[in-house]
């Protein structure tokens, strides 16, 4: 992995030092929160300190800030002394995160579709252009940017983009969930198709619709909990 740009590192603690020690803290939060999400760190890898700060050509105090960060959002386990590991997936949180996002979304999708912004769909319609095209080539992470994309969407044009970083910093777990599942036959065209049908509701003004449509598209991957336990027991946690 290549380092990141603003990496460079003076030998001496100076003003400038800590300045890009605060450049690249959250870059490095990002990129190891993407591939934690991707499984690419996947549940039970060990993170050293030293060795991510090689990776990434940074000092350790962005990696130390990040790692508090991901712990925050329960996805690393601290253990002082000892070690930090990915965390493994608490479906009892994901299933805190499932809620918390449906019963958000159901009311900003209802007040989309009273509202008919005809640019939003516009774009809501782009973004799915995108995800079909990355889920024919089979490429998981660009289609999981998108799917992402098209969720903050919907928030920005409700202006509601706070609550989607508090219920993105709250989705670790069940974003690994839904990572899991992705690569089930049919699962990436089953994602497409909510999403079409969700900004049709939004574009024809049924709230009601784009509210059924929500639902059934973020209860996918719960619908399939035993399933994905079955495949990635040591994966999850209970």
């Amino acid at each position: 992995m290549a380092p990141l740009q603003v990496s460079r590192r003076a030998a001496p603690r100076s003003a400038g030092g800590l300045d890009r020690d605060r450049q690249a803290a959250p870059q490095v939060f990002e990129r190891l929160r993407g591939m934690i999400i991707s499984l690419e760190l996947p549940p039970g890898s060990p993170l050293s300190r030293a060795a991510l700060a090689g990776q990434f050509g940074v000092s350790s105090t962005p990696i130390r800030d990040a790692l508090m960060r991901l712990e925050e959002e329960g996805l690393v386990d601290v253990f002082p002394q000892y070690a930090t590991v990915v965390s493994r997936v608490d479906v009892r949180l994901a299933q805190q995160a499932h809620f918390l996002r449906q019963a958000v979304e159901l009311e900003i999708v209802r007040g989309l579709a009273i509202q008919h912004d005809g640019t939003l769909v516009a774009e809501l319609q782009a973004t799915i252009a995108l995800q079909q095209q990355y889920a024919k080539a089979g490429d998981f992470e660009k289609f999981m940017a998108a799917d992402n994309e098209f969720h903050s969407q919907l928030y920005a044009a409700a202006d509601k983009q706070d609550i989607w970083a508090l219920v993105r910093s709250r989705s670790g777990h069940i974003d690994r969930l839904r990572r899991m599942h992705l690569p089930s036959p049919g699962k990436a065209q089953d994602i497409v198709r909510h999403h079409r049908l969700i900004a049709k509701a939004i574009d024809a003004g049924e709230p009601d619709e784009a509210q059924k449509h929500l639902r059934t598209h973020l209860s996918g991957t719960l619908s399939e909990l035993a399933r994905i336990r079955s495949r990635y027991p040591e994966y999850l946690s209970n």
